[in-house]
């Protein structure tokens, strides 16, 4: 069960994901499914498909998933634990913006590394498994289409992040 202090305005999420979110959050997970939308589509029409094809699947998976809440106006709380994950993408951005500049042996980018890694575990990996303990726990409260998704979505993103996590390891301290 997730904690109060983690919801502590909207105390019913903590008990339901699936029916209960505070106002705005829907409108939160629907601006969501447009911004991904809008990133696939540009990435389809300017990156070469070799250096985009993991980004574009996993935007797929999460218009599909985020899409299914916005529509049926249910797992709106899910979709918002969901969406802690993002947080970690605030540090892979910059990460690739010092890389782009070529800062890579700076202080700014050494501590990046570190916030990026820390910010990973605790808002991706944790946040996932969370997730995926969650959708096994409560299984028979959710519809079997609905299972589906999610453990397919889970199933896909699981393994993603892993490997990206590996990579960032192995290009930002092993190198």
């Amino acid at each position: 069960n997730l904690s109060p202090r983690r919801f502590y305005l909207h105390p019913e999420m903590s008990k339901d994901l699936v029916g209960a979110h505070p106002p705005g959050a829907h409108s939160l997970v629907a601006v969501s499914v447009g911004y991904f939308l809008e990133d696939f589509v540009d990435m389809w029409c300017n990156q070469k498909l070799h250096q985009s094809w993991e980004l574009l699947f996993h935007h797929s998976v999460v218009i599909i998933c985020f899409g299914i809440a916005v529509l049926l106006h249910q797992y709106v709380g899910f979709a918002l634990v969901a969406l802690l994950v993002e947080i970690n993408s605030i540090f892979l951005h910059l990460r690739q913006i010092l890389l782009m500049a070529n800062l890579v042996h700076t202080a700014c980018y050494r501590l990046n590394s570190l916030v990026n890694l820390g910010t990973y575990v605790v808002f991706r990996i944790a946040t996932l498994a969370w997730m995926t303990r969650w959708l096994f726990l409560n299984r028979h409260n959710v519809p079997p289409a609905t299972y589906a998704v999610g453990t397919v979505g889970m199933a896909i993103m699981t393994p993603m992040n892993v490997i990206l996590f590996y990579r960032l390891l192995r290009s930002d301290f092993f190198k």
